[in-house]
């Protein structure tokens, strides 16, 4: 393989390389295979394109089909991959222009559904998207459109469950002594209850001796520190620190692992890692998605604000409700406000449309997001599947739906002052005698324009010809050689007093000849010069003064400061007219999309290119308005005196201004704006804007009735009132989905897989609980905490179960492997790969390039453009400025990153309640041949080349930095072996690519 590097298969061999770089035929299958049935195409399927194939295909393409037709099943996998008739499969996946079932729903050749009408573009667009992404699609066999009811596992109360009795073996007694701590005298952490810290490992114990299994053998201290110190803050230990627990664990066990346990949730770190979880499931972005997804500078405040809040151990009920009514219950206190930019932190259309139905669709859309965040997020529901109908697998009715929608109904999306009223107060103060001197010079300016037009009025010229014509504009001159020619333009049609920022598409000189040329074209050798007032990074070609010289109408130059086009011609020529125009060619272009049109100017010519001569202007012709006709007459009419006194206004003005400008200005902050609704909200048939069926009250979800009042609201509450009445429903205690749900989160953070695999879905379409009695365990801990999740890690970290070893050879090993690969019984702890931050942080960190700056607006990693809609590129170089934890990184929707992109960063157009993790080619040459890497081996190498010149000693230096642990001999043999060969940085890179660093076990 000419590409692999001469030292990367032996260091390979040592450090466990990733073996995608010489496997590259075999990973991309791998990985073709694992985006396909990555976690988001599983929720995408069950979302958008089950429910679909079930209402529109099942009928005619299922194994209950009264008549099959064309052979075809739809109802598995299995179906679709064999197809009908045809004998080829009705789906390609990442081919939808080569799947007939795409064809057939687009009317290319069949029609499907038959008889009915084609289906919504949104629909079709979804089942593109699906073949897109691979067709994920998580049925084995053919499946049954069956409906949950309120009896359904997660919509009865908590349960009081005990563990079961057994026991653990002598082969599974615990390394620890579970629940002691060193937090206080008697060893016992507040709010901690000893009795009940075993209860996790007698939850797992039951179902384990159900399959004849058992818990792995404790961890040993350095996996068992790193596992804690990833899980907790997402960054490694020192070698001192693992020495130093190491040497701890040794004497007392118990205390070693609380007392690390301690130490990391009280790291500033802890924040940074456990927000960076909340935030993938609210889907937390930085710009609005879309076409145009703009980048949005102003919703950073609401990341810092969730770090902040994990980071102090805020009830996680209060952290609900304030992301619902934060500007409610926190009224005038910044902090607590920020957080309901929950509801607007996801992607956003921002284009708009005057068509009111257009617009109906916009808005439904837009109030769908928040919906579905807070049923995924908090509730572990699919409610958005109930927007068009009733829901097809759960008890929820589509006047659900519309209760949350109503409970909405005033949001808007925006940016709005966040700040105290004493803030507010001190900033108006100081503005206050500012604005009032501002509007007095003002005042006087107005007054005295004013006195001024009055006068120029009484001596308006009488035009002699008509104002321009946007479209097409002709002057006509006596014939006159010339080399250069000049456009000078004074006003527009939208500013008497600048042409700056308006647009021509062609100007035109015409030759003095029986058959006039236009010597202007470009084509004859003419170029065109002149300033812009708008660049497009990404096509530098755009709005450029050269558009007006090419001969074709629709391109604009967007004309710059000077307002001026020069023409230099290749040759003399002798003219006698100009033509201008601002035609978009065959479009019939309204003035808002054509932009303003000059309509004052001169025409000068010139021999030499210094001397110019007028040779045609503007003037005699009607004005484009009276300003228009006011300003021409302006310096013909203004006095010396009046000169004067503007000229001291205005440097007044200016004075003012700039101390205007050094008073802070208080924040704005992507947060959303609510007002009262001013109209009801109804259900919509066929979730048809147009189509409105009975009225609904804000409320919570009926689904729920028998155990908790959905609390129904007048239908003229205070649009606050309203969101915070579905808060409290959402976090009451008696409410059995949201502690649920967020227990599995905290368990899914800590061993890869939740008790429930489908954390945004507890319905009927998700997974069942591996361990429904110790779900229900933990949301009562959880409860009766006051929502505090810390202690739920301490319990969590403080089990067997948690310090286990992820590997043991030995029956149980063997046992475990055949009957549970992943581990979901917990029989070993699971292992897992570093997240793409984790991966990003951990070599920063141990390069010791790792900056400490926390919170502030995000750096990034890739340029951003913008030109209507906007462009992310990639950086190829990351500077030290861009050295802070990746949770810092300004996440834009859509934008590509190398390294956490690579390492599956999910796509925050959605939640994101599960990491994909995918194994590709592009991940070992990027962790090969990147920039960064390269940057981080210099910075190692050198590092380690000031502290010791001796390669052993370097060697062991180099392992105790990123691995926290010493070399082998046979490592240490074959790293002097590459170093010699290659040098040190070429072992630091390898040693940065090795998969020890990758992952964690």
């Amino acid at each position: 393989m000419s590409f692999c590097h001469p030292y990367a298969l032996r260091i390979a061999t040592v450090l466990r390389f990733p073996v995608a770089i010489f496997c590259l035929a075999a990973v991309f299958c791998s990985e073709r295979s694992a985006l396909g049935q990555s976690n988001d195409g599983i929720a995408f399927f069950e979302q958008k394109i089950r429910p679909v194939l079930i209402e529109h295909c099942y009928a005619c393409h299922s194994q209950k089909s009264e008549k099959l037709r064309a052979n075809l099943l739809l109802d598995s996998k299995a179906g679709w991959q064999r197809g009908g008739d045809s004998g080829l499969p009705a789906i390609v996946p990442l081919h939808p222009e080569q799947s007939p079932l795409i064809a057939s729903v687009k009317h290319v050749d069949l029609e499907m559904p038959p008889d009915k009408p084609k289906l919504p573009d949104g629909v079709i667009a979804d089942l593109v998207s699906w073949v897109n992404m691979g067709a994920p699609d998580p049925r084995d066999g053919p499946s049954e459109a069956k409906r949950a009811d309120k009896s359904w596992w997660s919509l009865q109360p908590l349960s009081e469950s005990k563990p079961s009795e057994t026991k653990p073996t002598t082969e599974t007694k615990p390394a620890l002594e579970v629940g002691s701590s060193l937090r206080n005298s008697e060893g016992i952490a507040p709010n901690a209850n000893p009795s009940n810290d075993s209860f996790i490992d007698s939850f797992i114990d039951a179902k384990l001796s159900e399959q004849g299994l058992r818990m792995g053998p404790p961890a040993d201290a350095r996996t068992l520190i790193r596992r804690m110190s990833y899980d907790l803050i997402g960054l490694p230990p020192t070698s001192q620190e693992v020495a130093e627990f190491s040497d701890a664990y040794r004497k007392h066990p118990t205390a070693a692992v609380s007392h690390w346990i301690e130490k990391l949730l009280a790291s500033p770190h802890y924040g940074e890692q456990w927000g960076r979880h909340w935030l993938d499931v609210v889907r937390f972005g930085e710009s609005f998605g879309f076409e145009r997804n703009v980048i949005n500078d102003d919703i950073w405040p609401f990341r810092d604000y969730v770090i902040r809040s994990i980071q102090s151990d805020k009830p996680f009920n209060q952290l609900m409700v304030e992301h619902l009514a934060g500007d409610v219950v926190g009224k005038g206190d910044p902090d607590v406000e920020v957080g309901v930019a929950f509801l607007v932190a996801g992607p956003y259309d921002d284009v708009g449309n005057s068509d009111p139905v257009a617009a109906a669709n916009i808005r439904a859309a837009t109030l769908d997001d928040p919906i579905t965040a807070i049923s995924g997020a908090f509730l572990g529901l699919t409610i958005h599947c109930a927007r068009c109908h009733n829901h097809k697998f759960d008890p929820i009715p589509t006047q659900d739906y519309y209760r949350i929608r109503a409970a909405l109904e005033g949001l808007s999306h925006g940016r709005r002052t966040v700040a105290s009223a004493e803030q507010q107060r001190a900033h108006g103060d100081a503005l206050k005698p500012l604005n009032e001197e501002k509007s007095s010079l003002n005042k006087q300016r107005r007054e005295l324009e004013k006195s001024i037009e009055e006068r120029i009025k009484l001596v308006l010229e009488t035009p002699t010809r008509p104002k321009i014509d946007v479209v097409h504009t002709e002057e006509k001159f006596p014939a006159i050689d010339t080399r250069f020619m000049k456009f000078v333009m004074r006003a527009s049609t939208g500013n008497p007093k600048s042409a700056v920022g308006s647009r021509l598409t062609e100007f035109q000189v015409w030759s003095a000849e029986p058959e006039p040329r236009n010597v202007a074209l470009a084509s004859n050798g003419t170029i065109a010069l002149g300033e812009r007032s708008s660049v497009a990074e990404d096509f530098l070609d755009a709005y450029g003064p050269q558009l007006v010289i090419d001969g074709v109408l629709g391109e604009q130059w967007f004309v710059g400061s000077p307002a001026e086009l020069r023409l230099n011609f290749a040759k003399t020529e002798r003219v006698s007219m100009v033509s201008f125009a601002n035609d978009k060619g065959n479009q019939q272009a309204q003035d808002n999309s054509r932009g303003t049109t000059p309509t004052d100017y001169d025409i000068l010519v010139s021999m030499d290119g210094e001397k110019w001569q007028s040779v045609a202007s503007s003037a005699g012709r009607e004005p484009w308005s009276e300003a228009h006709a006011i300003e021409r007459m302006r310096s013909k009419t203004i006095t010396s005196e009046e000169q004067a006194t503007f000229a001291k206004i205005d440097a007044s003005l200016a004075q003012v201004e700039a101390r205007i400008r050094k008073v802070t200005p208080l924040r704005e902050v992507w947060v959303g704006k609510h007002e009262q609704p001013k109209v009801q909200t109804f259900v919509q048939k066929g979730g048809d804007p147009t189509k409105p069926l009975e009225p609904v009250t804000p409320a919570g979800l009926a689904v729920l009735d028998h155990i908790l009042d959905p609390a129904p609201l007048h239908e003229n509450a205070d649009q606050g009132e309203r969101r915070l009445a579905l808060a409290k429903w959402i976090t009451n205690d008696t409410n059995p989905l949201t502690a649920r749900v967020l227990a599995n989160r905290i368990w899914q953070s800590h061993f890869g897989t939740g008790i429930v695999d489908s954390p945004n879905d507890f319905g009927f379409q998700g997974s069942r609980p591996s361990h429904p009695e110790l779900l229900d365990y933990l949301a009562l801990r959880l409860i009766r905490g006051g929502w505090r999740i810390k202690d739920l890690h301490r319990e969590i970290m403080l089990s067997r179960a948690y310090q286990q070893s992820s590997s043991a050879h030995d029956e149980n090993f063997a046992r475990g492997t055949q009957l549970d690969k992943s581990a979901r019984l917990l029989w070993r702890f699971p292992p897992r790969r570093l997240t793409a931050e984790e991966i990003r942080d951990t070599i920063l960190k141990t390069t010791d390039n790792l900056k400490n700056d926390m919170g502030g607006p995000g750096f990034r990693l890739y340029k951003f453009t913008q030109n209507n809609v906007c462009t992310y590129f990639p950086l190829d170089k990351h500077g030290p400025e861009t050295y802070r934890r990746s949770v810092y990184h300004q996440n834009a929707r859509a934008s590509v990153v190398d390294i956490l992109n690579d390492f599956d960063l999910p796509d925050n157009s959605f939640a994101a309640p599960k990491r994909a993790n995918t194994t590709s080619p592009m991940q070992a040459l990027t962790m090969l041949n990147h920039r960064f890497i390269h940057d981080m081996a210099s910075s190692l190498s050198e590092r380690v080349s000031q502290v010791s010149a001796d390669p052993l000693a370097q060697i062991d230096l180099v392992f105790a930095k990123l691995l926290q642990r010493a070399p082998s001999d046979f490592e240490k043999t074959q790293a002097r072996e590459l170093m010699q060969s290659h040098g040190l940085k070429a072992f630091c890179r390898a040693m940065l690519n090795s998969n020890e660093l990758l992952f964690v076990e």
